[in-house]
């Protein structure tokens, strides 16, 4: 009879995962806060500022959803904050895609230190995250009669 708990081993990988997602999460978040009040100028109905921000909080709280909750929506949250911040990131910096709508022209057609670093842990997060949306046990429902 197979067991449905996973061993040590698994749980301890799982475990640095979730670190190493949160980790990511954190980065992305520090420097966005850090970089915010430059991008304040860069406006049209909303700042680019103000969109650091949110990133920033948005990352934050997903690096305590995964650390905490540990379910299958907060793992999936993670990698979809790092997957969207590296995408936009990547777009805004090789296509001036322009103003669109309230959101202002963000194209930055360079690199630098701090890009670079969310760059690496935004990637980190979503390796991170996607090894535990892959990885994940199933449980059987409670009262299911063990097989």
């Amino acid at each position: 009879m197979q067991s449905d708990v996973p061993g040590p081993a698994r749980r301890a990988v799982r475990g640095v995962a979730r670190l190493l997602a949160a980790a990511g999460l954190g980065v992305d978040a520090y420097i966005h806060a850090q970089l915010a009040d430059q991008y304040d100028a860069v406006a049209a109905s909303i700042s680019q500022g103000t969109l650091f921000r949110i990133e920033a909080a948005v990352a934050a709280l997903a690096a305590l959803l995964v650390l905490v909750w540990r379910r299958v929506p907060a793992d999936a949250f993670a990698w979809l904050v790092a997957a969207g911040g590296l995408a936009l990131l990547l777009i805004y910096r090789y296509i001036d895609v322009g103003k669109l709508g309230p959101m202002p022209d963000m194209y930055e057609p360079v690199w630098f230190r701090d890009k670079k670093i969310t760059v690496v842990a935004q990637a980190v997060t979503i390796v991170a995250a996607g090894f535990l949306l892959l990885t994940r046990t199933r449980r059987a429902p409670r009262g299911a009669p063990p097989q």
